[in-house]
């Protein structure tokens, strides 16, 4: 098929994201018509072009960097350059950012009038960057000292950056920070001290924002989204319970496409809630399948990861999969009532936006590596050097 002689790198992966691509479509269409009425005069057609131009977007980014020769050489140097950009991205963002309710997240493009969450770009940069560091300063990591300054500070100042107007997005990055050092040669007993510290701060964090609020611009909307969480406020847990009507209608086949009645009722349908819409259009079984595709996606990355010959990239495809996957379930969980609402779109199926194209460009990072890797065991078997498992470099 043409398809297949088109794409490189794990092909699994690439048949998923297209999938979803192109399902997605359907799903922001119907989602999107309380928007369209609001904004659009009940022109939906708007909101879906506009996706299916970003999911396009996306998909030719993925194309177009599992192509690139990304050497170690320029993985560092993207990682390196990132990072430094980032940190005065995210503090201009917070100064003289565009502001949308409670939450100052998106940067302007000068004379274009598009706007970026300058969070994403940090969220992949982070990743490169702490990435890097395990490897190349490994010898370091025997004192706890030297691995707060070369992985925990700047992870600190990353995301303590985003906390102030994003504290889903930041959990989710130190969450995966966290991951990657547990996959490292940090020893156990320092991960243990690390774990302990982090504990203790996140104990501090949590008893501050709910005896004082105000000391973080959106301290109040966090304390109440838990204590209405806690408590089952019907009325204060509005969306949570839209969402849940709309999986309770959805039975197993769902109602059809275009036929869901929550759409007109729940606030970020097409975005945040994308996957409550979901299921009541396509039932419970398509829900299992996307939560599954994720699931794939994560697998098959851990696959990838093990058989690269280098460790930056074995650390690389780890945190960008399971930065993604993690995005996902955290969207689902929120979707049917597990946890607080958070504001996480679900990748590649939420309605397109920096978010998706972001998404898209770790996708591809991991492909370009997949790539490489297949790549290099073709030249292998041309040349009848036979690869061994000990020329595997894995992660740890």
């Amino acid at each position: 098929m043409w398809f297949t002689n088109f794409i490189k790198g794990d092909r699994t992966i690439w048949w998923i994201v297209f999938i979803l691509s192109i399902f997605s479509s359907l799903v922001v269409y119907s989602s999107s018509i309380a928007l369209a009425y609001r904004y659009k005069d009940g022109h939906s057609e708007y909101f879906l072009f506009k996706h299916i131009v970003i999911s396009l977007m996306g998909l030719f980014l993925i194309f177009l960097i599992q192509k690139q020769n990304l050497t170690v050489k320029h993985l560092n140097l993207i990682s390196v350059l990132g990072f430094i950009i980032s940190i005065p991205l995210l503090i201009f963002t917070l100064v003289s950012g565009v502001r949308s309710g409670e939450a100052t997240r998106w940067v302007e493009v000068p004379g274009l009038g598009i706007t970026f969450q300058s969070s994403d770009l940090a969220k992949i940069t982070l990743i490169l960057f702490i990435s890097r560091n395990l490897t190349f300063y490994q010898k370091k990591f025997i004192s706890l000292k030297n691995i707060f300054i070369i992985i925990l500070l700047p992870t600190i100042l990353i995301c303590g950056l985003i906390l102030i107007s994003n504290f889903s997005t930041a959990f989710l990055l130190f969450t995966t920070i966290f991951y990657l050092i547990l996959l490292s040669n940090v020893s156990l007993k320092n991960t243990l001290k690390i774990l302990s510290i982090l504990f203790i701060v996140g104990c501090v964090f949590g008893l501050t924002i709910y005896f004082f609020p105000d000391v973080l611009p959106r301290g109040k909307t966090w304390k109440s989204r838990i204590e209405n969480f806690i408590n089952g406020d019907n009325k204060a847990n509005y969306q949570a319970e839209q969402a849940k009507i709309a999986i309770a209608n959805g039975t197993i086949i769902g109602r059809g496409p275009g036929n869901s009645a929550q759409r007109s009722f729940l606030p970020q349908a097409n975005s945040d809630f994308i996957y409550a819409i979901l299921i009541e259009e396509y039932g419970t079984l398509a829900g299992i399948i996307v939560a599954a595709a994720f699931l794939v996606i994560f697998l098959r990355s851990i696959k990838i990861a093990q058989k690269a010959n280098n460790l930056f990239y074995s650390y690389i495809v780890a945190g960008l999969s399971f930065n993604l996957v993690l995005q996902a379930i955290i969207n689902m969980a929120v979707a049917v009532n597990l946890i607080p609402v958070t504001g996480q779109p679900l990748p590649f199926v939420s309605m397109g936006g920096t978010s998706l194209v972001f998404s898209c460009i770790s996708i591809g990072i991991i492909l370009n590596i997949s790539r490489q890797i297949k790549d290099k065991q073709i030249a292998q078997k041309q040349d009848n050097i036979p690869v061994s498992e000990s020329s595997i470099t894995t992660i740890g």
